[in-house]
């Protein structure tokens, strides 16, 4: 098995904020900070982020937000300067500007430092949360913002809510017999059809360790049984709220069954060929892109040898 990279950062992963604890217990703090000259404010509209035509983030003041502006999600300091991101209801005519332009946060994070993708990837994810949370589910009365963004209140039933990270296992299983050959897979969709591959994933069940949801996703997909498993690295993947957790795994037989209903195909691939479908020269195997966790647990495995 290979190690876990060492000193490298996904996509959606570096964020520099100090997200600041501390300062989110006192509402009159965050709320003179959000108030303050000093602040830089992230704007979002329908989820998309606010970006200039260099490709990096468009920061703006309290001043140069519209009216409608919702509350804002205090992200944390850097170099003490408070960062906020703010959801906007702009149609499209008053979305547009010469300044900057809203994009869909992948493909902004194409063009984005590995910080600047990090510091979306909370801002998305907390964002999306807040409009997707407006009321209280056991009382069902509107629930309010509090401590910058990161709880919602029930003044109602006296409930906090906090937004929730879903974890998903995707690992990438080689066979035991030589590990020259990886499992990987296409799901049932617009893209049954293609060439394209990618490492199993699913999410861990409650009360399931990721040992656990390894196993089972790989058997219940591709018929597999899997034993040891590994630890490869961590991705936020902010569509919503996923946190992927990237891991490698021994395959105990090879004989694939899968399972129909959600997989269109999953097979054997030899490290040649992955490594051609990485290097985009195999016309049968296309596999994710770098922004992707799965691209990086198979050039982990292809590369190793």
């Amino acid at each position: 098995m290979q190690k876990p990279y060492e000193n490298f950062t996904h996509t959606f992963a570096g964020n520099p904020l100090d997200r600041s604890q501390h300062l989110r217990r006192d509402e009159q703090t965050i709320t003179a900070l959000a108030a303050s000259g000093a602040a830089k404010y992230l704007p979002f509209n329908k989820l998309k982020v606010a970006t200039l035509a260099t490709g990096a983030l468009h920061w703006c003041a309290l001043a140069h937000l519209p009216e409608q502006a919702a509350d804002p999600v205090f992200l944390g300091t850097l170099d003490d300067t408070p960062h906020f991101a703010v959801n906007l209801s702009l149609d499209d005519t008053d979305s547009a500007s010469n300044d900057f332009t809203f994009t869909d946060c992948r493909v902004a994070a194409s063009t984005l430092s590995v910080a600047e993708a990090g510091i979306v990837s909370q801002a998305r994810a907390l964002l999306d949360w807040h409009k997707r949370n407006p009321y209280c589910a056991q009382c069902a009365q509107p629930t309010r913002m509090g401590r910058g963004g990161l709880v919602r209140h029930c003044d109602q039933c006296a409930r906090h809510i906090f937004p929730r990270t879903d974890p998903v296992a995707i690992m990438l299983v080689q066979d035991a017999l030589d590990g020259d050959r990886c499992l990987l897979g296409k799901s049932q969709g617009r893209m049954a059809t293609s060439n394209f591959y990618s490492a199993l994933a699913g999410f861990v069940d409650q009360g399931e360790s990721l040992e656990e949801a390894v196993r089972r996703e790989v058997f219940e997909e591709a018929g597999i049984r899997v034993g040891n498993v590994n630890y490869h690295s961590s991705q936020p993947w902010p569509f919503p709220s996923s946190l992927m957790i990237g891991c490698q795994g021994i395959a105990l037989d090879h004989d694939i069954v899968i399972d129909p209903t959600e997989m269109a195909d999953v097979a054997w691939f030899s490290r040649a060929e992955a490594r051609a479908g990485l290097e985009g020269t195999n016309p049968d195997l296309r596999v994710p892109g770098p922004q992707a966790i799965a691209h990086h647990l198979i050039k982990t495995w292809a590369y190793a040898k």
